[in-house]
C-alpha cells in the first residue's frame, strides 16, 4: 500500500464525457460504492488524519490527541509484532463487494504446503496495488480456502501506520511494516504455515504502471533473498495480470522531464508522485475511482529454501537469479490466458 501524490489533468479528457448507463444491477452500483469508501478512505481520509492533530491540538478537542499519542506509544510496536489480525475484519462482506468490483481472482498453479513458511513476492505494484489488498490483505477472493493453513501478512510501509483509522483497519487486516525486524519476526514466530507478502518494486516500480507495460524493479532488491536464506522460507513468486489496467498513468517515459521530478519527491518523500485518471462514480472518463478490469493473480509454485545462518553474496546471487527465471517462468506459462500477446516479454530492471 503505497501513498499517492495525485494531481488530475482534465486536459488529457477526450471532448466528451463517458456516462455510467442508469438500469445497471444493485450489486454493481454496491460495489461501486464499496470502492468509493475505500478510495476515499485512502486519499482523504488517511491524508486528512496526518493533519487533523495539529488542527485539534490547538481547540478543546486536545485531550483525544494526548490520549491517541500515548495510544502510540505504547502501541508503536505492533505493527513490527504480527499485528492483530481479526478473522471478523478480514471476512466483512466489504471486502468481498472490493474484489468482485474488478473481479480479483486467485489462480492456483502449485500445491503450497502449510508446513514451512514463505516469502510470496508481488508483482507488479501497480499505482496502488488492488489485487494483491484485495486477495492477501483480506479475504475478499477468498484465500484461505484456496490456500488452507497458510496465514498471509500483507507489508506496507510503517507512515501507514501513523494514523489512527488507518492503523486501525490495517492491523486487523494483519497487515505487518516491510522493515527487516518485521518479517524477521513473523518467519521466527512460527516454524510453518506464515506466508510474508511483499510488493518487491515498491514506489519505482509504481510509476512504471502502464497498460502493456511489464516492467519490474527487481534487479537490485535481494534482501528478500536473503532474508529467505537466513530464515529457510520458500520463495513464492506472485504476478497480478491486469494490475496496470485498473487506472491510466500520464506518460512518464525513463529519463524524460516528468519521471526525473516524480523520481526526485520520491527520494526525499518516499513515495511515488503518480500522475493518473481513473473513472467516477457516474462516469467512465474521469475520477479517482480504479477501472472495472479483471485481476488475476496467479500464485506460482515454492522454491524450495535451505535456511543458512550467515549466506555469502554469492548465494544471494543464485537464488535471486532462480527466483528471476521463476518468476518470468510463470509469466510467459500465463500471459496469453489473460489477453497478453506472446511477443511481450517481462523486463527486470
Amino acid at each position: 500500500m503505497t501513498l499517492i501524490a495525485i494531481v488530475l489533468i482534465p486536459a488529457t479528457l477526450k471532448s466528451t464525457m463517458r456516462f455510467a448507463p442508469l438500469n445497471v444491477p444493485l450489486h454493481r452500483r454496491i460495489e461501486t460504492a464499496v470502492i468509493f469508501l475505500h478510495v476515499f478512505n485512502m486519499f482523504v481520509i488517511h491524508v486528512f488524519s496526518f493533519l487533523l492533530p495539529l488542527i485539534l491540538i490547538f481547540t478543546r478537542f486536545y485531550p483525544l490527541v494526548i490520549a491517541y499519542f500515548i495510544f502510540l506509544y505504547y502501541d508503536w510496536d505492533t505493527p513490527a509484532k504480527g499485528s492483530r489480525p481479526s478473522e471478523w475484519v478480514r471476512n466483512w462482506t466489504f471486502w468481498k463487494r472490493f474484489a468482485n468490483y474488478f473481479p480479483v481472482k486467485i489462480v492456483k498453479t502449485a500445491e503450497i504446503s502449510p508446513e514451512h513458511n514463505y516469502i510470496f513476492g508481488s508483482h507488479p505494484h501497480g499505482v496502488i496495488s488492488c489485487g494483491i489488498n484485495a486477495a492477501v490483505g483480506t479475504e475478499g477472493a477468498g484465500f484461505s480456502k484456496t490456500f488452507p493453513g497458510i496465514i498471509p501478512s500483507l507489508c506496507t510501509l510503517n507512515m501507514n501506520f501513523l494514523t489512527p483509522v488507518m492503523r486501525l483497519l490495517i492491523t486487523s487486516l494483519g497487515y505487518i511494516s516491510v522493515a527487516k525486524e518485521s518479517i524477521e519476526y513473523q518467519l521466527k514466530r512460527d516454524t510453518h504455515g506464515r506466508a510474508v507478502v511483499i510488493v518487491l518494486g515498491g514506489a519505482e516500480e509504481a510509476l512504471d504502471a502502464h497498460h502493456d507495460n511489464f516492467t519490474l524493479t527487481l534487479k537490485s532488491r535481494k534482501g528478500f533473498v536473503k532474508l529467505a536464506l537466513e530464515n529457510g522460507a520458500h520463495l513464492v513468486p506472485v504476478f497480478s495480470f491486469g494490475e496496470n489496467d485498473v487506472y491510466t498513468q500520464i506518460r512518464n517515459e525513463r529519463g524524460s522531464w516528468i519521471r526525473t521530478v516524480q523520481t526526485k519527491i520520491k527520494e526525499i518523500l518516499g513515495f511515488s508522485p503518480v500522475l493518473f485518471l481513473g473513472r467516477g462514480i457516474f462516469n467512465y472518463s474521469f475520477g479517482l475511482l480504479p477501472y472495472r478490469k479483471p485481476i488475476n493473480i496467479v500464485f506460482g509454485a515454492p522454491i524450495s529454501v535451505e535456511k543458512v545462518e550467515d549466506p555469502t553474496r554469492e548465494q544471494v546471487q543464485e537464488l535471486h537469479e532462480k527466483y528471476c527465471e521463476a518468476l518470468t517462468k510463470l509469466f510467459d506459462d500465463n500471459k496469453t490466458v489473460y489477453g497478453i500477446s506472446e511477443d511481450k516479454k517481462l523486463t527486470i530492471v
